[in-house]
């Protein structure tokens, strides 16, 4: 062969090795770009499990709030027999708060005012003071002039205060006084006795004592030749006053005091000589009764 044969073998020998070199490299390309795309893939996969892998162990974990029901009659848990009712959502030992309870509305206590209202009457020929002194009555003058007789269990709301002058007893009243139940006199058929003071100014001074209801009180009580004064007020309260007079004889009345005053709270009652019209001119008790 000649070097001009030769020269054309090697040059195609050297064309046909270029083709391959090419190919190779392309192959060696094409593995390096998927190597890298599966690392990139790996690295990706793996940053996901990371990531979902923190987030389930950094959220809170959620605790059933069902409680088991307690055995009835255990120690130191709530049962139906104690009125408990089980709460979703409490803690063991833990009840419902107790609600507030209402405030009380306290209704304003209204106490009535005192009142107090006086009448004049005749006195009866006879009075029954058992009938007319259901709650108490007193009676002046049987047993002299210091000394009375009083109903026997009664209230002992009527009180004899005194006065201005010196008691007497008389035995001639124009009326008659009866009882039945008398003390320490147990009963008297009709006695016509009584007491008397002289001159202006003296008189007798009572009380009857008030217990928050409407109560009714007959004075019976006269005069000789005289001008008499009732004055009759509840405690500090105003006065109500009533005059009666005769300048020629003995004359009577029964003083019908209709009152309302707080328990505890005096009626008082003062019957006096305003003006003596004669000798010895006076005025006269004889009972009071409280029904």
């Amino acid at each position: 062969m000649g070097e001009g044969d030769r020269s054309r073998t090697g040059s195609g020998s050297h064309r046909e090795g270029r083709p391959r070199t090419r190919s190779a490299l392309r192959r060696l390309r094409r593995r390096r770009r998927m190597a890298l795309e599966g690392l990139a893939a790996f690295l990706c996969l793996a940053a996901l499990v990371a990531y979902l892998g923190a987030e389930r162990h950094d959220a809170p974990r959620e605790e059933s709030a069902v409680l088991p029901a307690a055995p009835t009659g255990r120690v130191g848990l709530p049962s139906e027999a104690d009125g408990a009712v089980a709460t979703p959502g409490l803690r063991p030992r833990q009840r419902p708060p107790s609600p507030s309870p209402a405030p009380s509305t306290v209704a304003p206590s209204t106490v009535a005012p005192p009142t107090v209202a006086v009448s004049r009457a005749e006195v009866p020929a006879s009075v029954d003071l058992t009938a007319v002194g259901t709650v108490d009555w007193v009676h002046w003058g049987l047993l002299g002039g210091d000394r009375t007789v009083r109903k026997r269990g009664g209230s002992g709301e009527i009180r004899d205060e005194g006065g201005r002058g010196r008691r007497e007893s008389y035995s001639n009243n124009p009326e008659a006084y009866a009882w039945r139940d008398g003390a320490p006199v147990a009963s008297a058929s009709g006695t016509m006795s009584g007491v008397y003071t002289c001159d202006r100014g003296s008189g007798f001074r009572l009380a009857v004592t008030g217990d928050g209801q409407s109560r009714t009180v007959h004075l019976f009580a006269g005069l000789w030749m005289a001008r008499g004064r009732l004055d009759v007020r509840i405690a500090d309260g105003p006065v109500s006053t009533l005059r009666m007079e005769d300048p020629h004889t003995a004359l009577t009345a029964d003083f019908t005091v209709r009152f309302r005053a707080p328990r505890g709270a005096k009626l008082l009652l003062n019957w006096t000589v305003e003006e003596s019209l004669g000798q010895c001119g006076n005025v006269s008790l004889q009972a009071v009764a409280l029904r």
